[in-house]
């Protein structure tokens, strides 16, 4: 089975409102059976627009990645997010 993946593409605006958002995703995201692969760090467009901070979330299936995005917990502690940040948030199902 393909697994899923969380992928966010962000410009923080309020970086220690975002710090808060970290600190509360992470413990949730974790739990419900993620595990992060890219967070923040070094990075290049050389083509297109997007955010200047990224992140990609693997998790062991496309429907526990949307599961982990719609999760009601989750989706409370996001609001932080887009509070103070402004991102783009996709769920793509992996390679088989």
């Amino acid at each position: 089975m393909p697994k899923g993946y969380i992928i966010g593409h962000i410009t923080v605006n309020d970086p220690e409102g975002y710090k808060e958002y970290v600190e509360k995703d992470t413990p949730i995201l974790l739990g419900l059976g993620g595990r992060f692969i890219v967070r923040g760090g070094q990075s290049e467009t050389p083509e297109g627009a997007t955010g200047l901070r990224h992140v990609i979330i693997e998790f062991p299936s496309y429907q526990a990645a949307l599961a982990a995005y719609n999760d009601p917990e989750y989706q409370k502690v996001a609001d932080i997010r887009r509070r103070t940040a402004t991102s783009t948030i996709i769920v793509v199902e992996g390679a088989a």
